[in-house]
């Protein structure tokens, strides 16, 4: 009797239909999951490969550092002398670069390494301890140090000269104090109190992968870089003023001032970091697989929906019934289509995988709908639907801009047929004629 009931009820039907459209939300979130761990998978082998090359590079300075004696009295007025640090920025900052990408491997997944080639050129005005109040006494001039800040030391390909003044300096590793920069080089310059000017250039020979950033530590930054990929992403504080992006790469410069940033030029101990404020540029890979694939797992709940609409108006259409275990099945050959998507898209470019994933589902369900409904021109009309819903999603996915306002108009449209095809039923002489049969 339960089974003549569901069959001949319309209303229990529709109830059914609906509570397998949110069972199937359970694998649908699984498969969500699984596109996660995979994109934390290619993450892991990301980080192995460039743990070992050079992570993503950030380059700060060269900042120009003055110990000096501090004098404080204890608990019981005794007079402790320390050293303290007062720091200062170049006047001017000249930044000269350009990136050699490649792509290296790890399994199956693509990792973005670079060889940066960098010149940094400008030059530091005397340090003038009056501008933070520093008495001229107390100053150790012998031994002050000029630092650049790398994030990844293992980037470093060549021995680092900088000149300073016309002298050149073999930078040693590791910094005599982490105020401001937390890894680096440095060398200890000749400092003068005759001297109002000194000129820098330093040219670095660095690896490192996806990125590369600066901080605008000059009064006025100045920053060029060129590389051959065709796919950047401008990061950071500050914008290109120029940029030129084709076939061939890109070229990008900035101008930065020291008022568009948010530290002084000078200033004692650690109240400004600097490595708040970056700019620079990233290599992105020309498509992300895993992140479109995301995107086509968000509308599986969709797809479910409208597949089961198109065959439950089949059953309403032509009074013929299908089977609950029939919708199961249907709904979990559309999310086959995602793990299928997921998988092919590792090993081609993802037009390439959703089609073949596409087809080979609708080619499935339309065998399928062909044995349940045994009638050509309805298993016609249910491949029809599939290739709609997989071709427009497929649309939906190029125009990223303007997926939600082509999404709403094809519910829009669905809603309207939907309507349309069911304007002249008696929803009430079904019922009670549904009632009539038990």
């Amino acid at each position: 009797m339960a089974v003549r009931s569901i069959r001949n009820s319309i209303g229990m039907r529709l109830f059914i239909i609906a509570f397998l459209t949110l069972i199937l939300l359970i694998p649908s979130l699984m498969i969500h999951e699984l596109i996660q761990e995979r994109m934390e998978r290619r993450d892991e082998a990301t980080l192995e490969v460039s743990g070992k090359w050079g992570a993503e590079q950030v380059v700060i300075g060269p900042v120009l550092t003055l110990p000096y004696r501090y004098f404080f009295k204890d608990e019981k007025q005794n007079t402790i002398e320390t050293v303290r640090y007062a720091h200062f920025l170049p006047e001017e900052l000249k930044i000269d670069g350009s990136l050699a990408p490649e792509i290296r491997y790890r399994g199956i997944y693509e990792v973005i390494l670079y060889k940066g080639q960098l010149d940094l050129n400008g030059f530091f005005a005397s340090p003038d301890p009056s501008l933070i109040n520093l008495p001229e006494k107390d100053i150790l001039w012998n031994e002050a140090f000029l630092a650049l800040g790398i994030s990844d030391m293992k980037g470093i390909r060549e021995f680092v000269s900088i000149e300073w003044n016309g002298s050149a300096y073999p930078a040693n590793p590791g910094l005599p104090n982490n105020d401001v920069i937390q890894s680096g080089i440095s060398i200890k310059p000749l400092l003068s109190q005759t001297q109002t000017q000194y000129n820098f250039h330093i040219r670095l020979d660095l690896n490192g992968s996806s990125g590369l950033l600066f901080s605008p530590v000059g009064k006025e930054t100045l920053a060029g870089l060129k590389s051959d990929w065709t796919n950047p992403s401008f990061m950071g504080d500050f914008l290109p003023e120029e940029r030129n992006v084709d076939n061939s790469g890109f070229t990008a410069k900035w101008k930065v001032l020291h008022l568009n940033r948010n530290f002084p030029q000078a200033w004692i101990g650690t109240q400004n970091l600097v490595g708040q404020t970056l700019f620079g540029v990233n290599l992105l890979l020309a498509v992300d697989e895993y992140q479109k694939t995301m995107r086509t797992a968000k509308y599986a709940i969709m797809f479910i929906a409208l597949t089961f609409l198109t065959f439950f108006m089949i059953e309403l259409l032509t009074r013929r019934v299908i089977h609950p275990i029939q919708y199961l099945l249907i709904g979990f050959a559309l999310l086959v289509f995602y793990t299928l998507l997921l998988s092919i898209s590792e090993y081609l470019i993802f037009a390439q995988a959703y089609w073949i994933a596409s087809i080979a589902i609708i080619v499935m369900i339309t065998l399928y709908a062909r044995s349940v409904l045994a009638d050509n021109l309805q298993t016609l009309i249910i491949a029809g639907v599939l290739i709609l819903l997989y071709g427009y999603l497929f649309i939906l996915l190029q125009l990223q801009d303007y997926a939600l306002l082509m999404g709403s108009i094809g519910l829009f449209v669905v809603l309207g047929l939907v309507m349309y095809l069911t304007r002249k039923i008696d929803w009430f002489g079904i019922m009670e004629s549904s009632e009539v049969q038990k």
